[in-house]
């Protein structure tokens, strides 16, 4: 088998778009769980006083992880499975 051949029969992992940008994740994780691998720990800011947020208690119970998905605002990270080709995005208005 041949360097090229070995290379396209890596499958590519599925992911997601995180405000515009794609952002790999294993099957069955949540939102957070692919965000946190990534790397990000805060994903948008408290309305007052402009705090960082990111996923606090990881099981529905809090609100510091809401993301908008595919539109839908105020979704939990921690509680939405990643599927391949949503679009998720973060920052100020996902509180609302």
């Amino acid at each position: 088998m041949t360097r090229a051949a070995a290379e396209t029969d890596v499958p590519t992992a599925p992911a997601f778009t995180v405000d515009g940008e794609p952002l790999a994740f294993v099957p069955g994780q949540t939102l957070a769980a692919a965000l946190v691998a990534s790397g990000r720990v805060a994903w948008r800011t408290t309305r007052g006083g402009q705090r960082p947020r990111g996923v606090f208690c990881g099981i529905g119970v809090c609100y510091d992880c809401l993301v908008t998905v595919d539109g839908r605002r105020g979704q939990r990270a921690c509680l939405v499975r990643a599927r391949a080709g949503m679009a998720v995005t973060t920052g100020e208005g996902d509180d609302d």
